[in-house]
């Protein structure tokens, strides 16, 4: 049984599968550490700065918002705790787990592929790749 695990989300209903694995890995005592990263853009000569302001505040009211949501889903006698935090996803989860010092990271994947894949990159890969703990990844279709 794991004591602390971190649990990234999304948003998307593929995190939502998360909650089901987590309280049956989860020690009696254990934590349960909710985490969504809102990226952060920067304004450039073809952006005003207002615009990319506003794109911000509402990435970081989106990112909350999940946190929020997923919180709600798990029963009020578990340790739940949220956080969010602004950056790039992988490197912001990763620093979280080591931070919070999780022993556990359970994280779904997209199940995107081919060139959608390629352009975006694979936050779960980049997750497994650098994790210094356990990983669970859970495969969605």
């Amino acid at each position: 049984m794991y004591k602390k695990i971190l649990l990234p989300t999304d948003g998307s209903e593929y995190a939502e599968q998360e909650v089901e694995r987590v309280t049956n890995l989860m020690a009696d005592d254990g934590e349960i550490i909710i985490l969504s990263v809102a990226g952060k853009l920067t304004s450039s000569a073809f952006q005003r700065r207002t615009k990319v302001r506003k794109l911000n505040q509402r990435m970081k009211k989106e990112a909350e918002e999940s946190v929020a949501k997923m919180k709600k889903m798990f029963d009020d006698s578990l340790n739940v705790k949220t956080i969010v935090e602004t950056g790039f996803p992988a490197e912001k989860i990763n620093e979280v787990a080591e931070r919070e010092g999780a022993d556990l990271i359970i994280i779904a994947s997209s199940g995107k592929s081919g060139l959608h894949r390629f352009i975006l990159g694979s936050v779960t890969e980049k997750v497994l790749k650098n994790a210094d703990i356990d990983v669970l990844l859970v495969h969605n279709d």
